[in-house]
C-alpha cells in the first residue's frame, strides 16, 4: 500500500469521521452532490478501535460501503500509527484499509477539519458575541474547549482556503487580573505547568473550580464539568458560578491572543462542546472584554468578530466539503494519505 498524493481525487462513496477524545462521529457521502448521511455518534471508550466503531455504527446501518475515508483525529498526524491525545485508540490507516475494504484513507487533525468548515458555516449554526465585522477573505481562527483544547487557522491564498493545524492549546497560560493570582497559586499543575488546555478543557473547568473553592474556603461539591456547568447555569452554587465566569474571561483572553497572532480579520470561532452549553453565561460574561484588552492593538481586536459554533457536527461539514471538492482547499496530504 503506497502513499497517494493530494491531487488524486477521492472515489465515492466517501466515509467521513470526526474522532474526538470522547465521541466519534461519522457520515457517508454517496457522491459529490448528495447530502451527507449522518450516523448516531458513539463514545470512543465503548470500542477497542476505530474499525469496530465503524463496523457497528456505520456498516451495520447501511448497505452502502465506502471506497474512501477522510478521518479527522484529535491529535497530531505523524506516521502510520496515530495516537489520539485524549483517548486510547491508535489509528492505523493501513489496518483500516485491510479490515474495512477501503481503498483510500486521508487522515487530518480534527481542528484542521473544523477549520475547513469556517468558510461555509451559516448563520443558523453561529451565535455572535460582541461586535466586529468579518473580512470575508481574512484569516480565521477556531478554538474549541472540549475533552481537550483544539486550535486551527484558515487563510485564503491564491483563490483557495488553506487550513493551518496547530497544538496551540498547550501553550503556557498565566494570570493577568488581580483576582486571578490567588487562584493560580491553588491550581494543580499538569505536566509540571499550567497550559491553556489545563484550564479551558473539561478537566480544566474542574481544576479551575477546585482552585476557586480553595481560595473561598468553600467545599468543592462537584467533580465533573457537567455538574459545575449545570450548577452555574441554574444559579445554584456561587462557587460554580464564579468559576464559569472566570472560565469565560480566560477563554476570551486566549481567543484575543489568537486573533492577534493570526491577524484574524475573518473572525474567531469557538467550537467544541463546552462553549455552546455555557452560552447564557458566556454572552453576558467578560469574554469579550478580555478578548479586546490587547493594548496597544485593541482597536484591531475590537474589529474582529467572535462566534460560538452551535451546530452539532461542524467538523463533518468541513470534511464533507473537502471530500466533495478538494481543489477548493490547500490541504497538504504528504504523509497523511494512504491508498491501495
Amino acid at each position: 500500500m503506497a502513499q497517494s498524493s493530494g491531487t488524486t481525487p477521492l472515489s465515492f462513496p466517501v466515509l467521513v469521521g470526526d474522532i474526538g477524545g470522547t465521541n466519534a462521529r461519522f457520515a457517508l457521502l454517496t457522491d459529490a452532490h448528495a447530502d451527507a448521511k449522518m450516523f448516531d455518534p458513539v463514545r470512543t471508550g465503548d470500542f477497542d478501535d476505530i474499525e469496530t466503531a465503524i463496523e457497528d455504527s456505520v456498516f451495520a446501518m447501511t448497505s452502502v460501503m465506502p471506497r474512501s475515508a477522510v478521518i479527522a483525529v484529535a491529535g497530531p498526524v505523524q506516521g502510520d500509527e496515530i495516537d489520539l491525545t485524549n483517548a486510547d485508540w491508535v489509528i492505523s490507516p493501513r489496518q483500516m484499509m485491510q479490515r474495512l475494504g477501503i481503498e483510500d484513507v486521508v487522515v487530518m487533525n480534527d481542528f484542521e477539519a473544523l477549520a475547513l468548515s469556517l468558510s461555509s458555516l451559516g448563520e443558523d449554526v453561529l451565535q455572535q458575541i460582541g461586535g466586529g465585522t468579518a473580512d470575508d477573505h481574512g484569516p480565521k481562527v477556531v478554538l474549541g474547549p472540549g475533552t481537550g483544547l483544539g486550535l486551527a487557522g484558515l487563510i485564503h491564498a491564491s483563490g483557495i482556503w488553506v487550513p493551518i493545524p496547530g497544538e496551540g492549546g498547550h501553550v503556557s497560560f498565566g494570570p493577568v487580573e488581580a483576582d486571578e493570582f490567588p487562584v493560580w497559586a491553588k491550581l494543580e499543575r499538569e505536566h509540571g505547568r499550567i497550559s491553556a488546555e489545563a484550564l479551558l478543557c473539561g478537566r480544566g473547568l474542574v481544576r479551575l473550580y477546585r482552585g476557586v473553592a480553595a481560595i473561598e474556603n468553600a467545599e468543592a461539591k462537584f467533580a465533573s464539568p457537567e455538574a459545575i456547568s449545570d450548577a452555574a447555569l441554574a444559579g445554584a452554587d456561587p462557587v460554580a458560578r464564579r468559576t464559569v465566569e472566570l472560565y469565560c474571561r480566560l477563554l476570551g483572553r486566549l481567543a484575543g491572543d489568537l486573533a492577534l497572532i493570526m491577524m484574524a480579520s475573518g473572525g474567531v470561532y469557538i467550537g467544541g462542546g463546552i462553549a455552546p452549553r455555557l452560552l447564557p453565561i458566556l454572552s453576558e460574561s467578560e469574554f469579550r472584554k478580555a478578548f479586546e484588552a490587547k493594548a496597544p492593538h485593541q482597536d484591531f481586536v475590537r474589529s474582529v468578530p467572535t462566534w460560538v459554533i452551535t451546530g452539532e457536527r461542524p467538523a463533518l461539514t468541513g470534511l464533507a466539503a473537502y471530500a466533495r471538492a478538494p481543489g477548493l482547499f490547500g490541504v497538504s496530504l504528504e504523509g497523511r494519505r494512504w491508498s491501495v
